[in-house]
């Protein structure tokens, strides 16, 4: 890390700011995005870039956390069914599951994120 990095501890107590709802994980994996995501971290010392890089990520981790839960649970459903006897409506769910699995873990890793048709 350069000499104005922002360090881990000094990004959580302002991310916790930003969000003091947070639990203790939600913060370290906002932190963790945001080290992925920002190339110059001393950039991060800047209020408005990091307000703009943290609104950014909880957008993308929201819209992906609404699609990981609807997705578990036809997922659920779809566990307690035949899989000798999937419709076609069944396996696009499983599809669907790998797309959004896919689609977190590109978040995390500063990959675009691509949409679910």
């Amino acid at each position: 890390m350069g000499e104005n990095a922002v360090a881990c501890h000094q990004l959580a107590e302002r991310i916790q700011q930003l969000q003091p709802e947070a639990t203790p994980m939600e913060i370290a994996r906002i932190c963790l995005i945001i080290y992925n995501l920002v190339d110059d971290l001393s950039k991060l010392q800047d209020d408005e870039y990091l307000f703009d890089i943290w609104a950014d990520i909880n957008l993308k981790l929201q819209a992906a956390t609404d699609q990981h839960q609807a997705v578990s649970e036809e997922l659920n459903d779809l566990a307690k069914s035949d899989p000798k006897k999937f419709s076609p409506d069944q396996i696009w769910i499983l599809v669907r599951a790998i797309k959004v699995q896919s689609q977190i873990l590109r978040l995390y890793h500063n990959q675009e994120v691509f949409e679910l048709s």
